[in-house]
């Protein structure tokens, strides 16, 4: 008779026969199955040519660039920001033959120019603070200047948050400061590693020592080594950070740039006649200090590293970390209950 009980079933899988239990020979596991990466091309395809459209692109609509000039009066500010892109882009001065009146509270003043080489355009927007250190009293005279920042950092999030926004959101937010040290020859004074430590979290600071002619070369290495030892007790990351290196090319580049930071510059934008040449310098009487000579002072190193090599390193970390933490912490405040 049949069986009415059910029949008891194992659960475990069936085992596979032998033959199929063996891997076939030559067969590749999915774990090793090559990548998209190394794609071998059979011909020509032009994917080079986007570069050349990124290129026309950009010389079609230009790009923007804002600098901060920080440091008290008399300093050469204005000088450098002229040396750094030979033209007369700097604030004016009052009139000639005037004083001009030191402000009593620290005044920001932009002033913007479209420059053009090679038909690349570049829209530069300098930012200079006048009265900032002059007084007797600097308590909190960073102050305006984080003021500033922040409201640029407001206006691009403004822009970017529209439901209809602009193609292109107008960047006035700052991508790079250069703070401007007193050629003194000792340490750095309260004011100016109080002014790095809190500008350094919000813009990328680039600190040079200012007028540097008026020290000898072993007073220079002194002041800059003193000046590294103050950066590094009080943990002050000044621009180029090293966590912010993207591979071991970049750390290696940026490694040989903070050994030379602070930069030690002379500014100047007068041309003088030298061996038949016409050269940017400095005239003494004890002959003329050329301002692009890396035997004279290191303004190239400055140049290079504010426009030549790391100007849209500067642009970038700006957006994704200084900007990206201002955004977060904006939208957070506004998603707060009450």
């Amino acid at each position: 008779g049949s069986r009415l009980e059910p029949e008891e079933r194992s659960m475990e899988p069936p085992a596979m026969p032998e033959e199929e239990e063996e891997e076939e020979e030559g067969a590749v596991p999915l774990s090793m199955a090559p990548g998209p990466v190394g794609c071998q091309l059979f011909g020509y395809v032009g994917i080079e040519a986007v570069l050349d459209q990124m290129k026309i692109k950009t010389m079609k609509t230009g790009f923007e660039f804002n600098i901060m000039v920080v440091g008290q009066s008399g300093l050469g500010k204005s000088t450098m920001v002229n040396t750094l892109f030979k033209s007369k882009v700097s604030r004016k001065s009052s009139q000639p033959g005037q004083e001009e009146r030191i402000p009593k509270t620290v005044q920001l003043q932009s002033i913007t120019h479209v420059i053009e080489e090679k038909g690349v355009k570049m829209k530069l927007t300098v930012t200079d603070t006048p009265g900032f250190g002059d007084q007797i009293n600097n308590e909190n005279c960073w102050d305006p200047i984080i003021k500033y920042i922040n409201e640029q950092y407001e206006r691009y999030l403004r822009e970017e948050i529209l439901i209809t926004r602009k193609r292109k959101i107008p960047d006035t937010r700052v991508h790079g400061c250069v703070y401007f040290v007193p050629p003194t020859g000792h340490w750095l004074r309260p004011l100016d590693l109080e002014f790095m430590r809190r500008l350094s979290k919000i813009v990328n600071v680039v600190p040079v020592i200012a007028k540097a002619d008026t020290l000898t070369l072993e007073e220079r290495a002194e002041f800059k080594q003193r000046i590294q030892e103050d950066l590094k007790t009080h943990a002050i990351s000044v621009y180029p950070q090293e966590d912010f290196d993207q591979d071991p090319e970049d750390r290696a580049l940026n490694d040989k740039i903070r050994e030379k930071i602070p930069f030690a510059v002379v500014g100047a934008d007068q041309e003088h006649q030298v061996n038949g040449k016409r050269v940017l310098g400095r005239k003494t009487k004890w002959g003329i200090i050329e301002v692009e000579n890396p035997a004279h002072c290191e303004f190239p190193l400055l140049r290079d590293l504010l426009i030549r090599s790391h100007l849209q390193d500067l642009k970038d970390i700006t957006h994704n970390v200084h900007y990206e933490s201002y955004r977060v912490r904006r939208l957070n405040e506004s998603n707060r209950p009450g």
